[in-house]
């Protein structure tokens, strides 16, 4: 087995939050009992996925208050908040807020381009601007920089007069967001797939978040696309940009699905479900031409032998595993249980005690 170069130091999961129309709230409450789980199992870190006009989390700044509510030492996450739906600067207000009441424990993940199909939801979005909107790398700058606590307006000062009962009240208002909380902006993260993404995540100084989708860039033809060959680049190129170097952050999401402690039929149900990916991974899909990576299902010892030999986790030393779509609450606990007692000490990390 393949030594890693970086011990594994942060364990992760990430999940989509999936609820029946008929019963929102349901769907909800397991997503934030899963989080309480995982923090009793010890993970160090939650993330949401984000979905709009789908039966998945289409709030998670919402949802990660919810939670922040609810544990004491989890670090909470979006991956990601795609920004062409958001304002930037109510985004960092929320974001501000949520981060404030977690007690600094918020690591928002963000991306940009248009929303997915624009076309059909343009006018219930920006019903006078959507021909205007900028939906580039600046939006992603704008965010940033209200966030770490640049100026949003040239006025401060005393905005009003207001007498109370018991004593005057003078309202100020100031240039900047507020809340304002001060180690927010290191804890921004970039989710992105391309070169061009991670070389500007590492230009601006934000944390970069790798998934099991990449872009296959470069010539067409014959040539072989290996998904972790193209992400240990995109990985090695932020670092290169980054002002913190070999340091910067960088979390891999990869789907992987221990069966330690699965029932039979459990297992079958998880090698089905790779299977029926498999496919997707063996050459770019669709005219972005996106590769995918190939869902990893074994137990511990199995996966953990993968994923040392998979060039882009030798070079990372945090994780969000991607909890599979569609699963029952049951097979979440079990995948869960297992990542953090039987996976994590597999990879280097000890359990929580």
């Amino acid at each position: 087995m393949p030594p890693t170069s970086r011990p594994l130091r942060k364990l992760g999961f990430l999940t989509i939050g999936l609820f029946d129309e008929a019963d929102p709230r349901r769907g909800h409450e397991s997503t934030l009992e899963i989080i309480e789980l995982g923090e009793r199992l010890g993970f160090d870190s939650a993330w949401l996925r984000h979905r709009h006009l789908q039966y998945g989390i289409s709030s998670p700044v919402a949802v990660m208050a919810a939670a922040s509510q609810r544990t004491r030492r989890i670090e909470l996450g979006t991956a990601v908040i795609p920004l062409g739906w958001e304002n930037p600067l109510r985004l960092a207000e929320d974001l501000a807020t949520v981060d404030i009441l977690s007690g600094g424990r918020i690591n928002p993940g963000v991306s940009v381009g248009p929303p997915m199909h624009y076309d059909q939801v343009k006018e219930a979005l920006y019903p006078d601007t959507a021909d205007a909107e900028d939906f580039s790398y600046e939006r992603v700058r704008r965010l940033l920089d209200l966030v770490r606590g640049k100026s949003a307006t040239d006025f401060s000062g005393v905005e009003g007069f207001e007498a109370t009962r018991r004593q005057p009240h003078i309202e100020y208002s100031s240039d900047r967001v507020q809340p304002h909380s001060p180690g927010l902006g290191r804890r921004l993260w970039y989710g992105g797939g391309s070169l061009s993404s991670a070389r500007w995540a590492g230009e601006h100084g934000m944390n970069f978040l790798t998934s099991s989708v990449v872009k296959a860039e470069g010539a067409d033809g014959d040539r072989d696309f290996d998904f972790a060959e193209i992400q240990l680049s995109h990985i090695r190129a932020f670092r290169a940009h980054h002002p913190d170097g070999d340091n910067a952050r960088v979390s891999q999401g990869l789907v992987v699905i221990p069966t330690d402690t699965a029932s039979p039929e459990q297992r079958a149900k998880y090698e089905a479900y790779a299977a029926k990916r498999l496919p997707r991974t063996t050459s770019p899909q669709g005219p972005a031409r996106l590769l995918f990576a190939p869902d990893i299902v074994g137990t511990s010892e199995e996966i953990a032998e993968r994923l040392q030999a998979h060039a882009a986790f030798r070079e990372v030393d945090e994780v969000a595993f991607a909890l599979p779509f569609a699963f029952e609450h049951e097979d979440y606990v079990q995948i869960l249980t297992d990542m953090a007692t039987k996976l994590g000490p597999a990879l280097g990390r000890p359990p929580a005690n």
